[in-house]
């Protein structure tokens, strides 16, 4: 007897084991389970990403026309100066130098000139008494033609000698900040062939300036005055707001795709944004406020044959007999860019848990849901399919998969056979 009593639990546990293995494993074979998502209301916006650089609105190089050692540096970076403010001053020995030069010569231009002056007058009165030739009148007053020739060179090599000295000092062209400093005191600057940058003046960093790179195929959505938010990478959760105001015409081809670069402005009064910084942008193209929202894994979604087959038969007993000529892959799965009239369809079960399909007319989508403009049988909260579950997935995965709040499955809904 006591053999007895043990050995039935045994068996009871055992089968309870086979049970259990049987609903686990088994019964996952025989059954489908499906993804939910919900159709909601909210706001919804076409948008075009793109990158770009932060620059401010107006930047200075400046530079110098002389050669020379810088002897005296007056600011440093993200200094404010103001237009006309001294910035720096190159080594002005041999400037000086010319310049005196230049005045000495001027002299001993102006005093030639003199001198042929008093020459000429004198010949002029020998000629007329006819002492002198007239070749050498005409040679007196040649000389001073040629004396007044060269004291005006040496005019203009007294001014020249000026204003290269004057090029040593280094003034501010514009009010702003200094960006960039490009020199050191004591170093030394060569302008032989271009004129080489010593600072950088930002105008105004109170309003930055974005050059997007967009490609050919979204530059005709892209129009003056749309609005634009852009982050960037030193603060990741904050937003920032701008205006384009310039779509240029010329193009560049990066990787055999043709560019164009598009001007945005922002205002930048807390001076978080820096030049360099990179912005990911997006283009505002439409917005919809307090509209449908699906998200575009239920336009996606694509019924096996078997469900097919469960939606033609109950079809054709609610139109009394007659079968529909739905056809699997003719319904428009969104996900790229909506066009006008577009069509798509939602599949649901119903309160019987009979599978049925709603033809949904589409609007605009961010890439992630989709407006619908209107449907038959769809409202706000309503669960429609998104997926089908892999049966390959273990149990516990796939009820934890399935349990998506607000969906039939969560609310103990259909589960449907094969």
């Amino acid at each position: 007897m006591m053999k007895k009593k043990i050995f039935i639990p045994v068996i009871v546990l055992i089968l309870l084991l086979l049970s259990s293995y049987y609903f686990f494993f088994t019964g996952d074979k025989k059954a489908q389970q499906f993804s939910f998502v919900q159709l909601t209301r909210g706001n919804i916006a076409q948008t075009i990403t793109a990158t770009g650089t932060l620059q401010a609105v107006t930047t200075v190089d400046v530079g110098t026309q002389v050669s020379g050692k810088i002897t005296k540096l007056y600011v440093d970076f993200n200094d404010h100066v103001r237009k006309g403010q001294l910035l720096a001053v190159i080594d002005t020995t041999n400037l000086v130098t010319q310049v005196n030069d230049g005045r000495s010569n001027l002299e001993k231009a102006k005093a030639a000139y003199h001198q042929a002056q008093v020459t000429d007058e004198k010949n002029k009165v020998l000629y007329q008494k006819n002492y002198i030739s007239e070749l050498d009148y005409l040679t007196s007053q040649t000389n001073v033609e040629g004396a007044l020739a060269d004291m005006k060179a040496a005019q203009s090599a007294l001014d020249r000698a000026i204003t290269n000295l004057g090029y040593a000092y280094i003034y501010a062209p514009i009010s702003g900040v200094i960006q960039n400093r490009a020199v050191e005191a004591g170093q030394t600057v060569a302008a032989s062939l271009s004129a080489p940058t010593l600072f950088t003046i930002a105008e105004d960093l109170e309003q930055m300036e974005i050059l997007a790179s967009i490609d050919e195929s979204d530059i005709g959505q892209i129009g003056l005055g749309q609005k634009v938010d852009f982050s960037v990478q030193a603060y990741p959760d904050k937003k920032f707001w701008g205006t384009v105001v310039q779509k240029r015409i010329n193009s560049a081809v990066v990787s055999n795709v043709v560019n164009y670069t598009v001007v945005v402005n922002a205002d930048n009064k807390d001076h978080f944004l820096l030049p360099g910084m990179t912005a990911t942008m997006d283009f505002f193209i439409q917005e919809r406020d307090s509209v449908l929202i699906v998200p575009n894994a239920a336009l996606r979604f694509t019924p096996t044959d078997e469900l097919l087959a469960d939606y033609k038969k109950e079809q054709a007993i609610q139109n009394g007999g007659k079968a529909d000529t739905i056809k699997r892959g003719t319904w428009n799965q969104a996900g790229g860019k909506p066009q006008k009239s577009q069509f798509g369809r939602l599949w649901y079960f119903d309160q019987s848990g009979k599978i049925q399909m709603s033809g949904i007319v589409l609007g605009i989508t961010d890439g992630k849901n989709t407006e619908i403009i209107k449907g038959r049988n769809v409202k706000e909260g309503m669960s429609v399919i998104s997926g089908i579950i892999d049966n390959s997935t273990t149990a516990s995965t796939a009820k934890q998969n399935s349990l998506i709040p607000g969906s039939p499955m969560g609310q103990g809904g259909p589960r449907r056979g094969m």
